[in-house]
C-alpha cells in the first residue's frame, strides 16, 4: 500500500481535474446550443451534458476510455478500424527504429571511448543533433529518402525513430564504457590483458547497468519517432495515422484514444526491456 497509495492519490487528482476541465471546456457548446434555442440552462443542466458531447472539445475519461476499449476489444484485429492493428504498426517501425539506433549508439560510444579524436569531434556534433526538432528533420527525411528510391514509409520512419533513440544508448554507454577506475584497468593490465579483453572482461560488463537504463529511454524515444515521422509521410496506418486522422475530421474521442493506445504501448515496451534486463543481470550473476 506504501506504493500504491501516491499513484492512487495522482491519478485521482488527475481524473479530477481532467473531468473539471472537461466541464469548463464542453459548457460552451451547450450554452451555445441553448442561446440557439432561446432557452436558459443551469449548471445542474449542464454538467451531464458536458459528458457526453459527439465531438468535445475535451473529452472526459470515461468517453476516453469507452473509445478506447472499442478501438481495442471491439474490433476485429485485422480491422483498420483497430487500435491493435495501428499499434502493430507502429511497434514494427519502432522495433526497427530501436534497433538500429542501439546499433549506432553502441558502436559510436565505443569509438568515443577508444580513440580521443572521436570524443573530441563526433560527441560535440551527436549532442547538437539533438537540438534539431525532429518535426523539422522529418519531412526533409522522407524527401531524402524517396530521392534514393525508398519509396516505401517503413525506413523513414525507422530512421526517425533511430534519430531520437540513439543519443541516450550513446551517451550511457559512453559513461559505461568509461565508468572503470584507474585500478580496475591496473590491475588487468598487470594479468597481461590487452585492450580486447580489458574491453570484454571489464568495460563491457560495467557498462550494462547504463545500458539497460539507456534502453528504457531510448524505445519510448523511439515509440515517439515514429508516430512522428508517421505524420508528414501520408501514412494511413499506425498510431500516429489516427491521430492525425482525428485532428483532420474533427474526431477528438479517435485522437485521444491512439494517444493512450501509445501510451500504453510504451509502458509494455519499457516493461518489456525490464524483464530482458533482469534475465541478462541473472545470466551474468549480478543481483536483480
Amino acid at each position: 500500500m506504501n506504493r500504491v497509495l501516491p499513484v492512487l492519490t495522482v491519478l485521482t487528482g488527475i481524473v479530477v481535474i481532467w473531468y473539471a476541465a472537461a466541464v469548463w471546456m464542453n459548457a460552451a457548446w451547450v450554452f451555445d446550443q441553448a442561446q440557439r434555442a432561446g432557452q436558459e440552462v443551469t449548471w445542474a443542466e449542464v454538467i451531464p451534458q458536458t459528458m457526453d458531447q459527439p465531438r468535445p472539445l475535451l473529452p472526459p475519461p470515461h468517453q476516453v476510455g469507452a473509445e478506447l476499449w472499442k478501438g481495442l476489444f471491439g474490433q476485429a484485429v485485422t480491422s483498420k478500424r483497430s487500435l491493435v492493428y495501428h499499434g502493430i504498426v507502429t511497434l514494427k517501425g519502432t522495433m526497427m527504429g530501436f534497433g538500429l539506433g542501439i546499433v549506432v549508439g553502441v558502436l559510436l560510444a565505443m569509438a568515443i571511448v577508444r580513440f580521443r579524436v572521436m570524443d573530441l569531434s563526433v560527441m560535440p556534433w551527436a549532442i547538437i543533433s539533438q537540438t534539431v526538432p525532429i518535426v523539422a528533420l522529418a519531412p526533409m527525411i522522407i524527401t531524402v529518402s524517396s530521392q534514393l528510391g525508398l519509396s516505401g514509409r517503413d525506413v523513414p520512419k525507422a530512421v526517425i525513430a533511430a534519430y531520437l533513440s540513439f543519443f541516450p544508448v550513446l551517451v550511457s554507454m559512453v559513461k559505461g564504457l568509461r565508468s572503470p577506475d584507474q585500478m580496475q584497468l591496473d590491475l588487468l593490465k598487470t594479468y597481461g590483458a590487452g585492450e580486447a579483453a580489458t574491453f570484454l572482461k571489464l568495460r563491457l560488463p560495467a557498462s550494462m547497468p547504463y545500458f539497460f537504463a539507456s534502453l528504457k529511454v531510448a524505445v519510448a524515444a523511439s515509440l515517439v519517432g515514429t508516430i512522428v515521422g508517421e505524420l508528414p509521410t501520408g501514412a494511413i496506418e499506425g498510431l500516429g495515422a489516427r491521430m492525425l486522422i482525428g485532428s483532420q475530421f474533427g474526431e477528438p474521442l479517435i485522437m485521444w484514444a491512439a494517444l493512450f493506445a501509445a501510451a500504453i504501448l510504451a509502458g509494455l515496451l519499457i516493461l518489456t526491456v525490464g524483464l530482458v534486463e533482469r534475465v541478462a543481470r541473472r545470466r551474468m550473476g549480478v543481483p536483480a
